[in-house]
């Protein structure tokens, strides 16, 4: 047991199935249409520098999981760093986009499962829709290690439909080059300029290692674990993705990706047959099914962490007391999530989740300076990782829509007067105080120009003394 009553039973091994399981799921199966459709077989080429904006990130995570190792994952992070208010509202954040993604996998399982039932009814859908979600509910009530089990089992089921398409595709380019070549030239048809729309939709294909950080409580030695697990898992799935792309542009032509739905499907069929594409359809139901289990035993911890600091309804704390799960604040995400998933769609849910997603990046990436400086013992990143992540954040939410940044704004704010009501006096002046005495964000970031002036000054007053000082001293020599 740890501090917080949590049993410690997840290993490297499942911590690495979990970022892996979490990461690889529907998207993988959609995601290369959206790269195709805006820059051809040049966005290999996407896939890759998404994957590296996302390992940036994802190291600035496991900087802080290595700095800050407990419960609550980037909302301990912003808050141990800047204070009540930042954390709630990065909590707050990932809870939307965590709810918001883990609601799109009951309707992409039907979507995939209208392959086989493509007269499937209205009544039908709905009824799918619950049992997915009361069945994965039902795994992650009965305890940690069991879900942590049964997503190793899904992770290695999901993954073996696109590696042995990605190995047979490989073979095929071998023995018959010129097919390669064909589907890849020109390699950039479209030129360029749609590169930062790409990125967008390429990287949520990549967003999910967030969550590994938030059962820290849960993870044996987490401290070495996360950071460990992080950068293992994440460079399984870039390699993972960039290969399953370099098939599928080289094996189906970018016209017919750009305006396919189920890529994979394509390549399947391409590769494999209409077997292959049965075998393709089959694996995105295993992902589907680990994306969303692995995404619902990690979501379900930020509430609980929210709720443990008074942040929230003291009820979301609960612990069950025979299977050391958070069961309370698991049954109330996944009623949310069932609701989202029979009433939205795909896109408007996957819009509500990047942008609230970059917004915790972004702070998460930022809380590393302060972090580093209160605490020691981490993994000790270079200064400009941190600096790249940011950057990194503030271009992709510029990329994105407009509409998408105003629900996301919106929605965020909304955190707001939850973190007025729920939260004690006591906190309530210290964010009075952190932001008159310029301890909080955005008083740091309001003092920022201010300071970073002082500092110009201060060495620009430096740098003439020097120089007054040697011409005086040449004068006298003279």
């Amino acid at each position: 047991m740890s501090e917080s009553g949590l049993k410690r039973s997840l290993g490297l091994f499942d911590v690495v199935s979990l970022v892996v399981g979490t990461i690889v799921g529907a998207d993988i199966y959609i995601a290369a249409s959206f790269g195709a459709g805006f820059l051809g077989p040049s966005s290999i080429f996407a896939w890759i520098i998404a994957g590296l904006m996302a390992i940036i990130i994802a190291m600035c995570f496991a900087e802080c999981s290595s700095l800050v190792p407990r419960v609550g994952g980037p909302y301990a992070y912003a808050r141990e760093a800047f204070g009540d208010l930042t954390g709630f509202l990065v909590g707050w954040s990932l809870l939307i986009a965590s709810w918001s993604a883990i609601a799109v996998f009951p309707l992409a399982f039907v979507a995939y499962l209208k392959y086989f039932y493509p007269a499937m009814p209205g009544w039908e859908q709905i009824l799918i829709k619950v049992l997915f979600v009361l069945f994965l509910t039902f795994i992650n009530y009965r305890g940690v290690k069991e879900a942590g089990k049964i997503n190793d089992v899904l992770t290695v089921l999901k993954i073996a439909p696109i590696f042995i398409l990605t190995i047979i595709g490989i073979v095929i380019f071998i023995i018959h080059p010129s097919h390669l070549a064909s589907n890849f030239t020109p390699i950039s048809p479209l030129g360029f300029g749609g590169l930062g729309s790409a990125l967008v939709l390429i990287f949520w294909a990549y967003v999910g290692f967030e969550l590994v950080t938030v059962p820290s409580d849960e993870i044996i030695d987490s401290k070495k674990t996360i950071p460990r697990a992080i950068l293992l898992g994440m460079g399984i799935v870039t390699l993972f993705y960039v290969l399953t792309n370099f098939v599928i542009l080289g094996t189906v032509p970018w016209r017919e990706l750009a305006s396919s739905s189920a890529p994979l499907a394509l390549a399947g069929y391409a590769v494999m047959g209409s077997i292959g594409a049965i075998f393709l359809t089959v694996g995105a139901l295993f992902s589907i099914s680990g994306s969303d289990e692995a995404g619902i035993l990690s979501s379900a911890r930020i509430p609980y962490a929210m709720a443990g600091d008074g942040l929230l309804p003291h009820a979301f704390s609960k612990v069950h007391p025979e299977y050391g799960t958070p069961y309370v604040s698991l049954f109330v995400q996944n009623s949310i999530t069932l609701v989202a998933a029979i009433f939205g769609t795909i896109s408007q849910l996957i819009i509500i989740s990047v942008f609230t997603l970059l917004f915790c990046y972004l702070l998460t990436c930022i809380s590393v300076f302060p972090l580093k400086k209160k605490f020691d013992g981490g993994i000790n990143l270079p200064w400009i990782v941190p600096v790249l992540g940011v950057i990194i954040c503030v271009y992709m939410m510029t990329q994105c829509a407009v509409n998408q940044i105003i629900i996301g704004v919106v929605l965020i704010a909304l955190g707001i007067p939850i973190f007025w009501r729920y939260a004690t006096g006591e906190e309530i002046e210290a964010v009075k105080r952190d932001m008159f005495l310029g301890r909080g964000l955005f008083s740091r970031l309001f003092m920022f120009p201010q300071k970073a002036l002082a500092h110009f000054l201060g060495h620009l007053y430096s740098i003439l003394r020097k120089f007054y000082s040697r011409v005086r001293v040449y004068f006298s020599r003279s």
